[in-house]
């Protein structure tokens, strides 16, 4: 890797930390001083917002050869996640005041920071085992309470007033398209496809923390 490449990622992958250790700071104040989970949104909803948007560029980096992740998950993530994010709960105010949100944006920002954190590390050359460790063990927990307890919950809140409101209906006006039905269609399809991006975070766990308990025996 050129040095402006490593410079780049090392610059964009601590900025997403920062940005997403920010978010937890905000959800956790909001929580300590309103004693409610209702105000995850209004405290860290924009912020989380703007870096999620920004994680298109991990698409490209893959895209472009930058990073060995390819196109296709990196893709997935980003797609279900900035759909869930930027159509339903920015979309809908109601959906903004419930629990699950302040459940969805716990999760990913304890997430974030220790992937972002971890690839920073790992693009200067110093990525200690326990940051690797916990980047390659936290999902286990985390991406299950994000995905089920928060987005797929908050989807399945949100369809009544999906429908009610006939949301994006103005817009898929001259098309055959009904963004209930849409959404209906997502919550089939999302187990199956997050969890397959799941699966692949555990050939990496055996991948990564495998070749560090070999060289101990050796």
């Amino acid at each position: 890797m050129s040095r402006p490449s490593k410079f780049y990622l090392i610059a964009y992958n601590s900025l997403q930390a920062l940005g997403w250790a920010v978010s937890h700071s905000r959800v956790l104040n909001s929580l300590i001083s309103t004693k409610s989970f209702n105000g995850a949104y209004t405290s860290a909803g924009d912020l989380i917002c703007f870096l999620q948007t920004l994680c298109f560029l991990e698409v490209i980096h893959g895209a472009i050869g930058l990073v060995p992740s390819g196109v296709l998950l990196p893709l997935m993530q980003w797609g279900g996640r900035t759909h869930f994010l930027l159509a339903i709960v920015r979309g809908l105010d109601e959906v903004q005041e419930l629990p699950s949100i302040f459940i969805t944006f716990f999760a990913w920002s304890i997430s974030d920071i220790i992937r972002y954190s971890h690839y920073a590390l790992n693009c200067a050359g110093f990525s200690p085992f326990w940051v690797t460790y916990l980047r390659y063990t936290a999902f286990i927990v985390l991406y299950p309470l994000g995905m089920a307890i928060g987005e797929m919950w908050i989807m399945y809140q949100a369809l009544p007033l999906i429908k009610e409101t006939n949301l994006y209906a103005d817009f898929f006006n001259r098309f055959p398209f009904n963004y209930y039905s849409f959404v209906m269609a997502v919550l089939v399809c999302y187990p199956f496809l997050w969890l397959k991006l799941y699966l692949h975070l555990f050939k990496q766990r055996r991948s990564k923390l495998g070749k560090r308990h070999s060289k101990k025996k050796n």
